[in-house]
């Protein structure tokens, strides 16, 4: 008799990925994507081996921004043109507290206004 697992069963639930923006003490932002975000800002905060390069040297004062954004492939396209974007629009990002993007391309539309995926 042959055993066959159940492809509904193994499956692993989707994880569902967020773009985060941390300020540093000296005012810059850092953006990353995680798919737990209070983890991953917690790694920062250690400054252990897990902390990001950059935020070894630029010390993370606190999160600034977070949004959920789906799966991982898209959190890093959106992440890829959030990177692109002038401080001033990441600031206004920051500010809003929401900005929507296109959710095949990953290009963010509406700095700091609407919802994700329109």
């Amino acid at each position: 008799m042959k055993i066959t697992s159940d492809p509904v069963v193994s499956r692993k639930p989707k994880v569902c990925w967020h773009l985060y923006v941390i300020r540093t003490v000296d005012g810059t932002l850092y953006t990353g994507i995680s798919s737990d975000v209070k983890r991953r800002l917690q790694e920062h905060l250690a400054q252990g081996r897990k902390t990001a390069h950059y935020l070894r040297a630029c010390k993370p004062l606190c999160l600034a921004f977070s949004q959920a954004i789906g799966d991982r492939p898209l959190a890093l396209k959106v992440e890829r043109h959030f990177k692109r974007l002038p401080k001033s629009k990441k600031e206004l990002i920051v500010s809003s507290g929401r900005f929507s993007f296109d959710k095949d391309s990953g290009k963010i539309l509406h700095p700091g206004q609407g919802s994700h995926g329109t």
